[in-house]
C-alpha cells in the first residue's frame, strides 16, 4: 500500500529561533588591540620550570649551580686558579628560631669568588637582565652558554622572597668595592637598581653573590652536597668551601695545581650552519667579494677552497655577498654542503685530561681501580667535541675488618654485591648534570655497552651490577642540552657513537685488570695446595731414607717449583700490590700495600685564606709511583 505524501499546506511552517542576548563576535580591530609584546623576561616568569625551578629541592641546587659556574668561568679566562666559597644558611620567619635545615623554607645562599670582579657598569645587567652575556656568540668551550643562568635564579628569588640580588664586586686591590642591589623588571626585562655604592671590603679582587630564595634542602643524590662533591671530581684546579646549612664546613683542597689550557674562539664551520643562517651571514658580512666571505667567515674555508665552492655553485668570486638570495643562495648552500672541508680546529676545546680525572676520582671515590680514557676529538653538526670516559670500580681496601666467612650461596641465590647498580655521573663541560638522566644520551650509552664481555654481570636493558662509578665528560664548543634547564645531552649518533667507544676502552682495561685478579688467585690457591702436600711429601721421603735426609732443603727445593708453577712473583705482585699496572695505561690500582700507577701527590691542607693569594709561579707537579702511599686517604662512594 503506498503511503501518501502530504500536501505543502498540511506541512508545518518552521519558523526562525530568536536567541536573546547573543553575544556579539570581536571585530578584527578589537583583537588587535589585545596584541602585545611578549618580554622573555614575563615568559620565563610563567614558565620557569624550563629553567630548573621546578620544585623547592631542584631551585636551590639549580641557584648554587649557576653562580658556581660563572665564578669559575670567570676565573679561568683571567687565568686565575679558581677558589670558591659557598655557604647555603636557613633565613627564619620574622621573630621566631630558626628551623631545621630539613625543615626550613627559605634559604639564603652566598658564592664568593677571588677572580677578577665586575666592572660596575656591566653588574646590574648581568644579575638582571634575561639573555645577556659574553659566550652566546663566542665558539669557545665554556660553561655557560645562554647568559641566562644567575639573572634566572636572581629572579626566582624575586618571585618567591621578593628580594633583590645583593653584589659586591672588586677588580683590583687598588679599585673601590661596588655594591649593588638589583631586580629585574619582568616587563622590559630590563635591570631595576635598588641600591649601589661603595663599600670596604676586606677581598681585594673578586665577587660576592647574595640570594634569598625559598627552597628545599636534603642530602642525598641531587643535592647540593652532591654537586659540589662532581664538581671537586671534574675540577681538581679548584679549591671549594662549602658551608652547608646544618653549620659543617667541608673543605676540598685543590689537588691539580694547573690551569685547563684556555680554549680559542673560532668562527664557524661551513658544515654547522642551516640555511637561514647562511643568509645572516652574506647580508652581515663585511667582505666584498663571495670568496672573501667564505675564507675570512668560516673555519677551515682557505682560498682554494672557497675557490671551489664558487665553482661548484656557478657563481663568480667577485659577487656580493648581499646580492647573492633566492636560487643563488640555495646553490651556495649545496656546495658547501658537497665540498670535501677539513673538520674544526679543536683548540676552541679544553678536555680535562687523564690524569686530572684520575686525580679527582681518586680522591673523592673510594675503590680498588680506576681508569680514564680522553677520546680523539670528533663533530657533530659541524661542532667539535671531545668525550672523556673513566671507571672507579670495587669499594677499596678494608682497613681493619677481618674477612668473614660467609656460607655458599644456593643455586638461584644472590650475593649482595650482584644486587648493587653501577652509578653514572655525568658532565658537560666540566659541569655535574643531576637531573633527567634516562633522558641523557650519556646513560642510553652506558646502557647499551655490553659489559659482560668485560668480565661484570648486567641484566638486559639495566646497568652492569657491582661496586662501579661510570664516568662520562663532554666538552663542546656548543653542548646540545634537551632543554633550556641544561640538565641532559640531547641523542645524537655521533655523540653515542663516541661514549660507546670510551665506555668499551675503559671496560677492556677493566676487564683485564679483574682477569688477572681471578688468575692470581686461583694460582695463590692451586700454590696454597701445594704447600700443604709438600710437608707430607717431604717427611715421608725423610722416613723412606731411614732420615739420612735434609728435609728442610727439600721443603725449599720444592716450593721453589711449586712458586714457579703458579706463576712466580707475578702473581704475588698482583694479589700484594707489588708493580705498576702492566699494560694498563692511565690507571690505578689500590691495594692494602699501596697504591699502583701515576698519583698525584696530594698538598697540605691549606688554611682558608681571607684574602685571595695568586702564587708568582705554578708549582710543578709531583707524582709518586709504585707503594708511594701506605695507606689510601679516607674517601667518599
Amino acid at each position: 500500500m503506498r503511503r501518501m505524501k502530504p500536501s505543502p499546506q498540511a506541512r508545518p511552517q518552521l519558523q526562525p529561533v530568536r536567541r536573546a542576548h547573543a553575544p556579539a563576535g570581536l571585530t578584527a580591530a578589537q583583537m588587535g588591540e589585545r596584541q602585545r609584546e611578549i618580554s622573555v623576561s614575563e615568559f620565563f616568569t610563567k614558565n620557569r620550570h624550563l629553567l630548573g625551578f621546578d620544585s623547592p629541592r631542584k631551585a636551590l641546587l639549580t641557584c648554587v649551580k649557576e653562580a658556581v659556574d660563572n665564578a669559575l668561568d670567570a676565573c679561568e679566562e683571567a687565568g686565575i686558579l679558581p677558589e670558591v666559597d659557598i655557604k647555603v644558611e636557613v633565613v627564619p620567619p620574622a621573630g621566631e628560631p630558626a628551623p631545621p635545615p630539613t625543615q626550613a623554607t627559605r634559604f639564603r645562599i652566598t658564592v664568593v669568588d677571588y677572580g677578577p670582579g665586575i666592572v660596575r657598569e656591566q653588574i646590574p645587567r648581568i644579575f638582571a637582565k634575561l639573555l645577556y652575556g659574553s659566550k652566546f656568540h663566542r665558539l669557545r668551550m665554556s660553561r655557560g652558554q645562554q647568559g641566562i643562568g644567575i639573572s634566572a635564579a636572581g629572579m626566582y628569588g624575586q618571585l618567591t622572597t621578593g628580594k633583590p640580588v645583593q653584589i659586591i664586586s672588586r677588580t683590583g686591590e687598588k679599585t673601590p668595592a661596588h655594591y649593588f642591589e638589583v631586580q629585574i623588571n619582568t616587563k622590559t626585562n630590563e635591570p631595576r637598581i635598588l641600591e649601589k655604592k661603595q663599600i670596604e671590603w676586606e677581598n681585594h679582587r673578586g665577587t660576592q653573590v647574595t640570594i634569598e630564595i625559598e627552597g628545599r634542602y636534603q642530602k642525598g643524590r641531587a643535592s647540593i652536597d652532591e654537586y659540589v662533591e662532581l664538581t671537586a671530581i671534574a675540577n681538581p684546579h679548584v679549591k671549594l668551601v662549602y658551608a652547608t646549612p646544618e653549620g659543617e664546613t667541608k673543605i676540598y683542597p685543590r689537588t691539580f695545581h694547573e690551569l685547563p689550557v684556555p680554549p680559542r674562539e673560532i668562527k664557524p664551520h661551513p658544515y654547522g650552519i642551516e640555511f637561514g643562517i647562511l643568509l645572516k651571514m652574506l647580508h652581515d658580512t663585511k667582505s666584498r667579494w663571495l670568496s672573501g666571505f667564505l675564507s675570512s667567515d668560516f673555519s677551515r674555508v682557505s682560498p682554494r677552497v672557497a675557490g671551489e665552492i664558487c665553482k661548484t655553485s656557478e657563481l663568480s668570486p667577485k659577487m656580493k655577498p648581499r646580492s647573492i638570495v633566492g636560487h643563488d643562495a640555495e646553490k651556495l648552500y649545496k656546495a658547501i654542503q658537497a665540498t670535501k672541508i677539513m673538520a674544526p680546529p679543536t683548540n676552541c676545546i679544553s678536555p680535562i685530561g687523564e690524569k686530572a680525572i684520575l686525580t679527582g676520582l681518586y680522591k673523592q671515590i673510594k675503590g680498588d681501580f680506576y681508569t680514564a680514557v680522553t677520546r680523539p676529538p670528533a663533530v657533530y653538526r659541524g661542532n667539535p667535541f671531545i668525550i672523556e670516559a673513566a671507571l672507579a670500580y670495587g669499594k677499596g681496601p678494608q682497613e681493619g675488618v677481618e674477612a668473614q666467612k660467609t656460607a655458599p650461596l644456593a643455586e638461584g641465590e644472590q650475593g649482595e654485591k650482584e644486587t648493587e647498580l653501577a652509578r653514572v655521573i655525568r658532565y658537560a663541560n666540566r659541569v655535574p648534570l643531576l637531573y633527567q638522566q634516562s633522558a641523557c644520551a650519556t646513560f642510553q650509552a652506558a646502557l647499551e655497552t655490553s659489559w659482560r664481555n668485560y668480565g661484570i654481570s648486567q641484566s638486559k636493558g639495566a646497568l652492569p651490577a657491582g661496586p662501579m662509578v661510570v664516568f662520562v665528560h663532554m666538552a663542546s664548543v656548543w653542548v646540545p642540552f634537551t632543554s633550556e634547564s641544561k640538565e641532559a645531552i640531547a641523542d645524537y649518533d655521533e655523540i653515542r657513537k663516541e661514549i660507546k667507544l670510551a665506555l668499551q676502552e675503559c671496560g677492556r682495561r677493566l676487564g683485564v685488570f679483574l682477569s688477572r685478579k681471578e688468575r692470581a688467585k686461583s694460582e695463590f690457591h692451586r700454590r696454597n695446595v701445594f704447600e700443604l702436600y709438600i710437608e707430607e711429601v717431604a717427611e715421608a721421603c725423610k722416613r723412606l731414607k731411614g732420615g739420612r735426609l735434609a728435609a728442610e732443603k727439600l721443603k725449599s727445593r720444592l716450593c721453589k717449583i711449586a712458586m714457579k708453577r703458579t706463576g712466580g712473583e707475578k702473581t704475588d705482585e698482583l694479589l700484594g700490590g707489588k708493580g705498576a699496572p702492566e699494560g694498563l695505561p692511565d690507571s690505578i690500582i689500590v691495594t692494602a700495600e699501596g697504591v699502583e700507577g701515576d698519583v698525584l701527590v696530594e698538598p697540605p691542607v691549606e688554611s682558608h685564606p681571607v684574602e685571595v693569594q695568586v702564587p708568582a709561579e705554578k708549582p710543578e707537579k709531583a707524582v709518586r709511583k709504585t707503594k708511594a702511599a701506605k695507606k689510601a686517604p679516607e674517601r667518599k662512594r
